[in-house]
């Protein structure tokens, strides 16, 4: 299974019929179907393909709901109020949402818009007195993903980033082995991230929007698997930039980047990310006592994966569906997930991407360091 760029780059429905697109068929009901208690009421802001698909599989959820808009388009927002029976006092544009802090019937906005925008939404969100939640990679650096931090802490709101994977069951099953020992210790990690993208107009073509490349995309997945695969963070990295077509990939749009990362206990990791490249969504994590590989690792699923002990059989539910319930979870009973989802954790993400252009730029070994 490919990125939600390549899966939706492939799907045969038409650019009307998108939108809209049901997912019944991979959207069984989340499993606390009696649940009785507080639900968390969400606004999307950036109503697009993947944001479609987060409404989606909030049908499915017990203690998160769908109940407001924002966007820059009114067509859209007329057909989610359709859709989804949505007040028209909870839809907003990208101009009037701060308004929002006098709607007592939204708890949080998703924040589903593209990378160099989140920064000032998230700020604008936070001072409107809501949580937000932010969609990955949480910012264009880590500079501007630390003020964004540092404004949901100042305002008292929670700022949590769109980790699917740290509620997948599969994921969820390798990290419990990983920290019960069952692997041993661990001694190397590779992550394999890619997908030929198409369409070149589009925003994450757009340096000043994305703020980069496939980096920006799909390599933050291998980045981020690294950590919660291992249970480290790095303390270095080095890497190296491939570019084909410097026509299409133009100056700061990577096209392909080969990393490696070394954790403080002596474990590495070797990873691809790329534009040029399909059929690229692997995990591989090499213990002294076994391993784990997941192909794919981080698609929209089901998820596939084995361990020297066997196949993983945990069952499939639709990733946002269980990342929406357990961020309201998270948000509403402070129920803390297996691997983090904070804003701290998408700080650290962005760190390594800072570090890694740095060693494309030098060619050197750059060292990370954690301390605060």
């Amino acid at each position: 299974m490919s990125s939600r760029r390549n899966f939706l780059q492939k799907i045969s429905f038409s650019a009307a019929a998108l939108p809209f697109m049901s997912l019944k068929d991979t959207a069984p009901a989340a499993v606390e179907k009696n649940y009785d208690g507080p639900v968390l009421r969400v606004a999307i802001m950036g109503l697009g393909s993947y944001g479609t698909r987060v409404a989606e599989a909030m049908q499915q959820c017990t203690k998160a709901k769908l109940v407001g808009v924002i966007s820059g388009t009114l067509s859209k927002i007329a057909a989610w109020q359709a859709r989804y029976n949505i007040p028209a006092k909870n839809c907003y544009n990208y101009e009037n949402f701060d308004a929002v802090k006098d709607n007592p019937d939204i708890d949080a906005i998703y924040v589903i818009t593209p990378n160099a925008l989140h920064k000032e939404q998230v700020i604008r969100v936070a001072k409107a007195g809501k949580h937000a939640i932010c969609e990955k990679p949480m910012a264009v650096n880590a500079a501007d993903a630390q003020q964004m931090v540092d404004a949901c802490k100042k305002a008292n709101v929670k700022l949590l980033i769109g980790y699917r994977m740290h509620f997948e069951p599969k994921t969820l099953e390798v990290i419990r082995m990983r920290k019960a020992g069952e692997f041993g210790a661990i001694r190397f990690f590779q992550g394999l991230s890619g997908f030929v993208i198409g369409d070149p107009s589009q925003w994450r073509m757009n340096k000043a929007l994305s703020g980069g490349g496939a980096m920006m995309d799909i390599g933050i997945y291998s980045i981020n698997g690294a950590r919660y695969m291992t249970g480290e963070d790095p303390v270095w990295v080095t890497a190296q930039e491939t570019k084909t077509n410097p026509a299409k990939f133009k100056d700061g749009l990577d096209e392909t980047i080969q990393f490696q990362m070394g954790f403080p206990s002596g474990a590495v990791a070797s990873c691809l990310s790329t534009y040029n490249m399909n059929f690229l969504d692997k995990f591989y994590l090499n213990g002294e006592k076994g391993f784990a590989e997941m192909q794919p690792s981080t698609g929209y699923g089901p998820i596939e994966g084995k361990t020297h002990k066997g196949p993983l059989t945990q069952p499939h539910i639709t990733h946002q569906t269980l990342q929406m319930d357990g961020m309201a979870a998270l948000i509403l009973e402070n129920k803390q997930p297996v691997v983090p989802v904070d804003g701290e954790e998408g700080v650290k993400d962005m760190k390594i991407i800072d570090a890694i252009f740095e060693a494309i730029k030098t060619g050197n070994k750059v060292s990370l360091s954690w301390q605060k």
